[in-house]
């Protein structure tokens, strides 16, 4: 085994944490429900697990010895706004936290200086240390709003690996052969279409495992495009003689095009910064056929209940109904009870009954300046000018409560206040 040929220093000065040590005396209460509860609730939403197995043992063991599991989840801060999409492997962390376990988050402001080449067709354009911990910042912020932040471990996996001599990252490096690199999908088309592959690439997922090394994992969270990273984990902690760590992939989140993943750059994306009434709104526009899948990644809602939701969309109720209690249920979790009631309210008044929205967007223009097309585009409403004239054409878009096919032909006077479909409003008053 290659344990036997790797420095004791190694571990020394990386800490291979003692658990009490590690968690800096905080002691966790792990749950009294029974193991099979607990399985069930942990599987909810899962695309793969690897193994369900061995996951069963460790739950069944962690409860007999009251004594949690530890949870990773690496995070390199390439970028530093998270959506909801981003929320499905953190909910599914706060659900095993809930549990009892002890949830750690790794800021890889080491592996982040690399950048995870997964899906990548050329090298990524390395990180400053700078940009990488400004980006970490913003995403500790940001992960506290799922995640109970005094129940939460984070570490800097710079902690251990900036540490490593050469001759212990030569060894480390002698786990794994090139032939088994070359099985992850991006590196096998780059190599195969003659595109350049530098080797501090092939490190990555050698650095991302020994992070599970470091922190003695019992389970990592991932989504399903990190599989090769994540078993990787559980190879190298078999080298190192140590119980393999429990894999746990979650799907990819579709955004509001039902289409493609979630992005900011698409456009398709729910904002967890985004205000309460937004956040509702735009959740009315996730696609029907989403509607469980939704349930099942980015809120708490217990497995059962959902199956009883899923038996009523089946049974013929309206999905609409559904959809409004999934949209309340979001907004909850990020803006509390009262938002999310007002958030309800908002919707029923402007979106269900046709009046103007109380918050109303309002700019002021000159007589002479008023552009309504170009006043839509740069607030946001519409892509484009040629856009809205397609809208006003075609029925679209109303000035205070009236149809206008021509919005060159509107008067320049008073407070207009502009529709756009349904559910944008904007007012302008002319002065």
């Amino acid at each position: 085994m290659v344990t036997r040929e790797i420095s004791p220093v190694l571990f020394i000065r990386t800490g291979v944490f003692l658990f009490k040590k590690f968690l800096g005396g905080k002691v966790m209460s792990i749950s009294k429900i029974s193991v099979d509860e607990q399985m069930k609730i942990v599987m909810k939403g899962v695309d793969s697990l690897i193994d369900e197995k061995d996951l069963k043992e460790k739950l069944t063991k962690a409860q007999k010895e009251d004594k949690p599991l530890v949870i990773k989840l690496g995070l390199d801060p390439s970028a530093p706004d998270i959506h909801l999409g981003h929320t499905v492997v953190l909910r599914k962390m706060k659900q095993l936290q809930d549990l009892g376990h002890q949830v750690v988050i790794i800021i890889g402001d080491f592996t982040g200086k690399i950048g995870d080449p997964t899906g990548k067709s050329k090298t990524r354009k390395a990180l400053t240390t700078e940009q990488v911990l400004e980006n970490a910042k913003t995403y500790q912020e940001q992960i506290f709003k799922v995640l109970d932040k005094d129940k939460t471990i984070v570490r800097y996996n710079s902690e251990w690996l900036g540490k490593l001599n050469f001759e212990e990252v030569i060894k480390l490096a002698a786990t794994i052969t090139v032939a088994r690199m070359l099985e992850r999908e991006d590196f096998k088309k780059r190599y195969e279409g003659q595109m350049p592959i530098s080797v501090h690439e092939f490190f990555y997922p050698l650095m991302q495992a020994y992070d599970s090394i470091a922190i003695d994992a019992d389970i990592e969270l991932g989504g399903t495009d990190q599989r090769f990273n994540l078993l990787m984990g559980r190879s190298l902690q078999r080298e190192f003689d140590k119980e393999s760590q429990v894999v746990i992939m979650m799907p990819l989140l579709e955004g509001l095009d039902g289409v493609n993943k979630m992005s900011k750059s698409l456009g398709n994306y729910i904002g967890i910064d985004e205000e309460a009434g937004l956040m509702y709104q735009k959740a009315m526009e996730i696609p029907d056929e989403l509607i469980i899948k939704y349930y099942n990644l980015v809120t708490d809602v217990h497995p059962d209940a959902v199956a009883e939701i899923e038996a009523k969309l089946e049974g013929g109720a309206n999905p609409r109904d559904i959809k409004m209690e999934l949209a309340k249920e979001i907004v909850t979790l990020y803006h509390g009870e009262e938002k999310a009631q007002e958030a309800e309210n908002r919707f029923k008044s402007v979106f269900q009954k046709g009046n103007i929205p109380d918050d109303i967007l309002t700019v002021e223009v000159a007589a002479a300046d008023l552009d309504i097309a170009g006043i839509a585009v740069e607030n946001k409403l519409v892509p484009s000018k040629s856009e809205i004239r397609r809208l006003a054409k075609q029925g679209g878009v109303k000035v205070n409560g009236e149809k206008v096919n021509d919005l060159n032909a509107v008067e320049a006077n008073g407070e207009l206040v502009i529709q756009i479909g349904k559910k944008k409003f904007i007012k302008i008053v002319v002065k």
